[in-house]
């Protein structure tokens, strides 16, 4: 049986290594972390992710247009950002879920379950 892809984009190398490490350790095949919309944009033109776990900023801008993407594929993904999630911040994200950087890993394991589910 094929494991889940899970894309995880996240800037902070530390970080994205932790989300992947643990992400594997649960079952899931890891795609990245890419640290770029456009790595990770990329990555989507041969790849097919069930779900996806997007840092909000990215080293080239906010990862709204890579949301867009996913959406438009239909694949569910959540923003784990350090910013809270207010009016005013990429609205275009509003109604995914959204975990402020940082939760423990049992939270962001129940919410990648949650979209593949």
């Amino acid at each position: 049986m094929n494991k889940p892809v899970v894309l995880v984009v996240e800037d902070q190398a530390l970080i994205g290594l932790s989300i992947e490490a643990f992400l594997a350790e649960a079952g899931y095949t890891v795609a990245g972390p890419f640290a770029s919309n456009k790595e990770a944009l990329g990555w989507l033109d041969h790849g097919k992710p069930a779900a996806a776990v997007l840092d909000l900023g990215l080293k080239d801008g906010l990862s709204t247009r890579l949301g867009e993407e996913l959406r438009r594929r239909g694949v569910g993904f959540l923003v784990y950002s350090g910013h809270a999630q207010r009016p005013d911040l990429a609205p275009e994200l509003h109604d995914v879920p959204w975990l402020r950087k940082p939760v423990p890993r049992e939270d962001l394991l129940r919410a990648v379950n949650a979209l593949i589910a």
